[in-house]
């Protein structure tokens, strides 16, 4: 059964901060909000957690996860950025966008796109997010909670938890929650290139 855990979504709670990083060193999957839409996240040591989101959504492993990080700075350990990349990605984040580069050693080979060795980047401005990452000291690997069959995320944490309480580990809840998942945006060749409209405004890579 999943832990329930309501979090203040400007101030969250601390211990309750504390208690949530907690399962994710332990291994755990949690659903969490983010400034798009609701996300699966796990820990970059977790053995299985890529699984347990491929099996949860539907996945095979040509899915890029995301790594969800604190601040911009943290980029360049796990993505190669050539200047036109850094330019952009910098002047767009923090903010509900995804970015598609290659990965770095850095990044275990299970959570990279299989052939093209790509990985998603992220920097929501969400204070839930931040205060997690600032208590985990590291990126948070993440997929946007999608489920097979379904055109739109699920928003509600409490519905949530009742649909996938056999296989996550914790929900947090911190309120209302955006329906669209974030902008994803591949900077692997060189040049921006759309994958998805979402949250984050797409002009600004045309």
């Amino acid at each position: 059964m999943a832990r329930y855990v309501d979090l203040h979504p400007k101030d969250p709670q601390p211990r309750a901060v504390a208690q949530a990083v907690a399962l994710l060193r332990d291994g755990g999957l949690l659903a969490y909000p983010t400034d798009s839409c609701y996300a699966l996240g796990f820990s970059l040591d977790s053995s299985d957690g890529a699984d347990r989101v491929r099996r949860i959504r539907g996945l095979d492993d040509s899915h890029e996860f995301t790594l969800v990080c604190a601040e911009f700075a943290q980029l360049g350990q796990y993505v190669h950025l050539d200047n036109a990349a850094f330019r952009s990605i910098k002047a767009a984040t923090p903010g509900p966008y995804t970015f598609v580069l290659t990965a770095t050693k850095e990044v275990p080979r299970r959570l990279a796109h299989a052939r093209r060795r790509t990985v998603g980047v992220r920097i929501p401005d969400s204070p839930v997010v931040k205060a997690l990452l600032r208590e985990l000291g590291e990126p948070l690997v993440s997929s946007s909670l999608l489920l097979p069959g379904q055109s739109e995320p699920m928003t509600d944490g409490w519905t949530i938890k009742e649909e996938l309480d056999a296989v996550v580990d914790a929900v947090l809840d911190a309120g209302e929650c955006g329906t669209e998942p974030s902008t994803v945006v591949d900077w692997s060749q060189g040049y921006p290139e759309v994958l998805r409209a979402g949250a984050g405004d797409v002009a600004r890579f045309g």
